[in-house]
């Protein structure tokens, strides 16, 4: 089936062409018919897939012939969990749309705002935003929603997740009850999916893989390891195999420092990104990354999000992460549009609980190979173990503080004091009817 048979214009079937697809991806087939009909989507797709496409075209054919857009005002609004998912979906926008006489807008925190405010006073068909950065325009009344048509989450699952629950509601309740909802992402869980319910109405739900699966073109394995020899052991498997080209992800920005200089010590070309970092010192690293001047990319789970790599053979868990549904979507950067990657974690044995976490939304067991010099003194528990709640990993202990959770897109996370001031404020603006 072609691009042609979905329905879509020939405004945008040349630049689909120009981008070398010619064959519309599964997610595509089945989304893409559905927006176009205008109902409310739920799509489950692994990254890599073609989902973002699968909302944007659509949506440009969807806004294409309609009123523009008035002055501070948007007729779709794509939310997206970080800066750099922002830039690759408002690149997609600009890309597909190109042949279109439609305008877009994207704005993240991290930058100065008012580029952003002037940006937006002539109005815009489509605006790319992170929440935190949105509500804030909103607050100084440079965006309103009157006149909105259409609603994007992207990565929904982590949109909605505790952290962005608070500014997801506050954005909710600006935005028009009329409008036509979509909701893509890698993974849906229960909960997730319970406080999707209330935001799309009678959605059709499409998926191209089972819930939480991993792709068959990633060859997953795991090193058992010490803790505190993962370091070495890390820069072992990368001059033992010749890697030249690996994304490793660790569970906090400090550790992500901590082993960039690491590596970057011991003669392996380094970086680490996480959002304590400027929006350019991570644009910087990401370029050098994808250029091969860097060999090494250290991230958080969240600075992660939207990165775009074609052709990525590395991924390394240097530290398994809290969430299983975030193994899915590490893993999901290697082993794209049907190449083949390599995911590697490197497991300890207060990790037990998280592998095993991990194996059961996966349906699946992880081989496990240990390197020789690096055999664990404390080894994990043998596959399908149930590890005692005293001795799991990952758990957080009685009385023990809460790490702190890194906001998304540079502003202060909703449960925090700043925001909670915030609220307090009295309304500068009436919400937009």
């Amino acid at each position: 089936m072609s691009f042609a048979s979905l329905g879509l214009s020939a405004p945008l079937l040349k630049a689909v062409a120009d981008q070398g697809y010619d064959t519309p991806s599964p997610i595509q087939l089945q989304a893409i018919p559905a927006v176009l009909a205008g109902r409310d989507v739920m799509a489950a797709a692994q990254t890599g897939t073609g989902k973002t496409a699968g909302f944007t075209l659509p949506m440009l054919e969807c806004l294409v012939g309609g009123k523009p857009a008035g002055a501070n005002q948007a007729r779709a609004l794509v939310l997206t969990p970080t800066r750099e998912l922002a830039a690759q979906v408002g690149e997609s926008v600009a890309t597909y749309g190109r042949n279109l006489k439609l305008r877009s807008a994207v704005v993240f925190g991290g930058v100065k705002i008012n580029p952003q405010m002037q940006k937006l006073r002539g109005g815009v068909d489509v605006l790319v935003a992170t929440p935190g950065r949105l509500l804030d325009l909103y607050q100084q009344n440079a965006i309103r929603f009157n006149h909105l048509e259409i609603l994007v989450l992207d990565e929904a699952d982590r949109m909605l997740d505790m952290g962005f629950i608070n500014d997801i509601r506050k954005v909710m309740a600006l935005l028009p009850a009329r409008r036509q909802n979509l909701m893509f992402s890698a993974t849906f869980s229960d909960p997730i999916r319970k406080l999707a319910k209330g935001i799309v109405n009678d959605p059709v739900e499409v998926s191209v893989s089972p819930g939480n699966s991993t792709a068959d073109t990633v060859r997953q394995w795991l090193s058992p390891v010490d803790k505190k020899r993962k370091p070495d052991l890390l820069l072992e498997l990368i001059r033992q195999h010749g890697w030249k080209q690996v994304l490793v992800f660790t569970k906090t920005k400090h550790g992500a420092n901590k082993l960039a200089k690491f590596l970057d010590d011991a003669g392996v070309k380094s970086a680490a990104i996480h959002g304590n970092k400027s929006q350019g010192a991570r644009t910087k690293a990401l370029a050098d990354f994808k250029s091969g001047a860097v060999e090494v990319l250290v991230a958080t789970d969240i600075a992660a999000r939207g990165l775009d790599i074609d052709q990525l053979p590395q991924v390394v868990n240097f530290e398994l992460p809290n969430v299983a549904e975030d193994y899915v979507h590490r893993i999901g950067r290697t082993g794209r549009a049907g190449a083949t990657g390599q995911a590697v974690s490197l497991v300890c044995a207060d990790e037990a609980d998280l592998l095993f976490g991990i194996e059961r939304l996966t349906r699946q067991t992880i081989e496990r190979q240990e390197v020789e010099g690096f055999e664990p003194v404390h080894p994990l528990p043998p596959a399908g173990t149930r590890v005692p709640a005293s001795k799991r990993g990952g758990e957080q202990k009685r009385g023990a503080r809460k790490p702190k959770v890194e906001h998304k897109d540079g502003q202060k996370p909703a449960g925090s004091a700043h925001a909670r001031r915030r609220a307090r404020r009295p309304r500068a603006v009436a919400a937009a009817g």
